[in-house]
């Protein structure tokens, strides 16, 4: 997939690590604002169109009880909820299935590819949604797409293109974004039992993953040595455009900039989102569940040997579910029909890998 690098991508990353603040201050102001309209207001019932009860019903199904006390101005949650109930029980009616007079339904499936493309372009209109759908050979028309996507809650465009998801913008820049970030272990040392600092890096879209390193004292001097190591010549970052972090104090100042000025853009993610870091989260996981938490280590070489072992079996002979169960570094011998099996054992069994012997 290719990338065509904009000026404005470069703009908007830039604002990334004050995004959330900014939205919790807007949010602030919006229902105070709200709150001051329904005083002036009074007691009168606010007319809501069945279209504005369905936007906020479908807004609504995100958030638990005590959010929507603390958000919910114009109305109780009780009647969001309620509203939420009502909408469910639309879907599921199958009244449609039902022979009546007048236009036929639209298919299920043409439904589902209008949501589909609004979803995953904020900047079409109903006319560019209808021409997509031709290209497909769907004729609707454009009020019906409309009238699809009022029905589900969904703005048109204008508003839609307002803002850019996370999902969005990771898709965009999918080849060009790594991930960096750390993970602890408990080590018995001579002076007893230390916690140590492992720092992993990844490339998002092999998976592919570097030990930086570790340390009972991940200081600065420490940090910027291996950012430096990251960002040499041949070194993981060459290459990357966008370096995914959370606001970890580790990640310090000078390691940023250090960073930085090999064109690697770091992006410091929301307080509290490890979901805006999700692959490596995943693979913090697993190598916690399959190797970190089932061994005891007794000094920083059994620790290195440890993730040493785990990392070449990662690229080379485990199986990846988010990539169609494929391996990433897969050898000659996949694949084969023939040939004695074996089986491949590491760090005294806890990793196996059966393969056929080549001939």
């Amino acid at each position: 997939m290719s990338f065509v690098f904009q000026p404005w991508h470069l703009l908007g990353v830039s604002f990334a690590g004050t995004a959330l603040q900014e939205h919790q201050q807007a949010i602030e102001y919006l229902l105070t604002e709200v709150r001051t309209y329904k005083k002036l207001l009074g007691k009168k019932r606010l007319p809501l169109s069945d279209d504005d009860r369905r936007k906020l019903a479908v807004k609504a199904k995100g958030l638990n009880r005590r959010m929507l006390e603390q958000v919910a101005t114009i109305c109780t949650p009780d009647t969001i909820l309620r509203w939420h109930r009502e909408l469910v029980a639309k879907k599921r009616d199958h009244s449609e299935k039902r022979k009546s007079p007048g236009r036929p339904k639209i298919a299920k499936e043409v439904e589902e590819l209008v949501l589909k493309m609004a979803k995953e372009n904020p900047t079409w209109g109903y006319d560019r949604i209808q021409g997509a759908l031709a290209n497909l050979g769907h004729e609707i028309s454009d009020t019906t797409v409309g009238n699809i996507l009022k029905a589900n809650g969904i703005e048109p465009a204008p508003q839609r293109k307002k803002t850019t998801t996370w999902k969005t913008f990771i898709r965009a820049h999918w080849d060009v974004l790594a991930a960096v970030d750390f993970t602890t272990v408990e080590v018995w040392t001579t002076r007893g039992l230390m916690t140590y600092y492992l720092l992993f890096v990844m490339h998002l879209a092999t998976r592919r993953v570097q030990f930086a390193g570790c340390t009972p004292n991940p200081d600065g001097p420490w940090i910027k040595v291996v950012a430096k190591e990251l960002t040499a010549f041949d070194g993981f970052l060459s290459g990357k455009k966008y370096l995914l972090m959370d606001r970890d104090t580790k990640f310090t100042a000078e390691f940023r900039e250090i960073i930085e000025a090999q064109d690697t853009e770091c992006v410091l993610l929301p307080p509290r989102s490890p979901n805006c870091n999700a692959h490596i989260e995943r693979f913090m996981l697993s190598i916690k569940s399959e190797c970190l938490n089932k061994m005891i280590f007794f000094g920083e070489n059994s620790l290195r040997n440890a993730v040493r072992q785990w990392i070449e079996h990662y690229h080379s002979e485990r199986n990846h579910q988010g990539l169609d169960n494929r391996i990433l570094q897969p050898g000659s011998e996949i694949g084969l029909t023939t040939g004695e099996i074996e089986c491949r054992e590491r760090l005294g069994g806890l990793l196996n890998y059966y393969h056929r012997r080549a001939a």
